[in-house]
């Protein structure tokens, strides 16, 4: 199976533990790639997020 390339709204909201309407505002801020499909789901580029996850102050 090969390795996950998108993480949805509901996992970036899960692995940072903030709210979904935190999430989104971080799409709009273009924190890092992402993509929106038919219907209005986003997808959010697995390896942009984890860079931005690691370039964060602890």
């Amino acid at each position: 199976m090969s390795e996950k390339r998108c993480y949805t709204v509901k996992e970036v909201q899960e692995i940072l533990d903030i709210s979904r309407p935190t999430v989104y505002a971080l799409l709009k801020k273009k924190e890092f790639r992402w993509i929106q499909l038919d219907g209005g789901k986003y997808r959010i580029s697995k390896k942009s997020f984890d860079d931005w996850l690691d370039n964060q102050p602890e």
